[in-house]
């Protein structure tokens, strides 16, 4: 079952993860993972430009190193760029030596491509072990979330996904969405009005 929003209580047995921002500020913080993609990142940035509204895109190493121009535009709208694995590794399927190289990879890549260093990382799946955990929070910050919109489920209708989104979205939630190849369909018909309910609602959109 996919569960749209994280209750208190997991985010208060794992304080050290980042779940949430500020909840006295009317801020909202977009997220988009797994890109950048042609076709779907390009149509994020059009959308959030159109707005003035600005977002944190988790990268893909491997989809960097296949899109570097895409990747770059990214910065130059005034987004922020954070690690999510060169290779969307699963972290409990993975081990811990060959999950932080790979996290290292992407690291690289982000730097040779784009020039530029980020302390911003998102465990793919939002999993990984608390070995792992502790090495890569040394260096970063692990930035989870509060509201899932499920986008990447194909069972679940658009309208539900928007439904949803935005009945969890509140003072400092961390949203995510994903700009991939299989999100493609259901984002084009969600985050048009979503942005339009955060932009009608008074929320700023806030960098991490």
């Amino acid at each position: 079952m996919l569960i749209h929003h994280v209750p208190s209580i997991i985010s208060s047995l794992l304080p050290q993860l980042i779940w949430n921002k500020d909840r006295q500020e009317r801020k909202v913080y977009l997220t988009f993972d797994d890109g950048p993609v042609p076709g779907v990142t390009d149509y994020v940035l059009e959308m959030l430009d159109k707005r003035k509204m600005k977002a944190t895109f988790f990268m893909v190493g491997d989809n960097i190193r296949k899109n570097p121009m895409l990747a770059k535009e990214v910065l130059t709208c005034g987004h922020k760029v954070g690690n999510h694995t060169y290779h969307h590794l699963n972290g409990f399927q993975t081990k811990e030596a060959v999950y932080l190289q790979d996290i290292e990879k992407c690291q690289e890549t982000i730097g040779e491509h784009l020039g530029i260093f980020t302390d911003l990382f998102r465990p793919p799946y939002g999993r990984m072990t608390r070995n792992q955990h502790k090495k890569v929070n040394s260096t970063h910050q692990v930035i989870m979330w509060d509201v899932l919109s499920g986008d990447f489920d194909l069972n679940q209708p658009a309208e539900k996904c928007l439904q949803k989104t935005i009945k969890y979205t509140k003072n400092g939630s961390i949203v995510v969405f994903h700009d991939q190849v299989k999100t493609k369909g259901i984002l084009k018909r969600v985050l048009n009005p979503y942005l339009d309910f955060v932009s009608d609602n008074g929320f700023e959109t806030g960098l991490l």
